[in-house]
C-alpha cells in the first residue's frame, strides 16, 4: 500500500528535508505541501491523504486550528494528523490532541523512525507508546479542572468500558489491559473501540485526553 502524505510547515527547509527522506521510500509519497494552516486544510481537502505531518506553530492559521478543521470535516474521517514539534512536552501538543491529532513527533526524529511512524498511523494504529501520550496529557491536565459535566458525559459507557478507558489513560496497552482485567487483548480492544464510538473520539489519544478532562482519572493517579 502506498501511503499518501501532506507536509505542512512554514519552514521551507523543514519541508524539503522531510520530502527528501520520504522520496527514498517506495511506499511513502508526498502529495502536497503547505506553508500554513489554511493551505494545509485546502491541500487535505484536495488530495485526501492518509497522513498529514503538521507543524504546530505556523503563521496565520496554526497547526492546532488546521487540525480542528480537518477533524470536524466528516468527509476527512480517514485522514490522520501527526503534529510536529521541537519540544517533547509542549502545551500546544495537548491542545492538538484535544482537537483530533493522532499523536506527535519531534522534528529531530531519525529517518527510520519517521517512516515507521507514518506507516503506523496510516494503518490506523496508535502512533505513540501509551505512556508517552499519557505523560503529555497529564502534564497539562494538572493545570485544568475536570469538566463539571464529566459524569453525565461518561454515562453512555458501561462500567467495564469506563474501567477500560481509565486503564487506557493510565498508559496501558490492549495486552496490558487484558492481563489487568483477565480478558483477551482483542476483547480489550473491542471495549476501547466501543468507548471511542460512544464518546465521539477519533482515536486513543483523544480518549486519554477525555479521561482526564472528565475527571475519570486525575493527574498522578494510576
Amino acid at each position: 500500500m502506498t501511503v499518501r502524505v501532506v507536509l505542512a510547515d512554514d519552514q521551507t527547509v523543514v519541508r524539503a528535508g522531510f520530502q527528501a527522506l520520504l522520496d527514498l521510500t517506495d511506499d511513502l509519497v508526498v502529495v502536497a505541501e503547505a506553508a500554513d494552516g489554511t493551505q494545509a486544510v485546502e491541500a487535505v481537502r484536495l488530495t485526501r491523504p492518509d497522513v498529514v505531518l503538521m507543524d504546530i506553530r505556523m503563521p496565520g492559521v496554526d497547526g492546532i486550528e488546521a487540525t480542528r478543521r480537518i477533524a470536524a470535516d466528516r468527509t476527512l474521517d480517514g485522514v490522520r494528523v501527526v503534529m510536529l514539534t521541537t519540544y517533547q512536552v509542549d502545551a500546544y501538543v495537548f491542545e492538538a490532541l484535544r482537537h483530533g491529532a493522532a499523536g506527535f513527533l519531534l522534528k529531530d526524529i531519525e529517518p527510520d523512525g519517521l517512516r515507521a511512524a507514518i506507516r503506523t498511523v496510516a494503518a490506523g494504529q496508535s502512533l505513540l507508546a501509551p505512556a508517552v501520550t499519557r505523560s503529555v496529557v497529564e502534564e497539562f491536565a494538572r493545570l485544568k479542572a475536570p469538566e463539571t459535566a464529566g459524569a453525565e458525559r461518561l454515562a453512555v459507557l458501561t462500567d467495564r468500558e469506563r474501567e477500560v478507558m481509565a486503564l487506557v489513560a493510565a498508559g496501558l496497552s490492549n495486552e496490558e489491559i487484558g492481563r489487568e482485567l483477565i480478558m483477551s487483548p482483542l476483547t480489550a480492544k473491542t471495549h476501547v473501540s466501543r468507548a471511542m464510538t460512544k464518546l465521539g473520539t477519533r482515536d486513543r489519544a483523544q480518549l486519554v485526553v477525555l479521561a482526564y478532562e472528565t475527571g475519570l482519572v486525575r493527574a498522578g493517579e494510576r
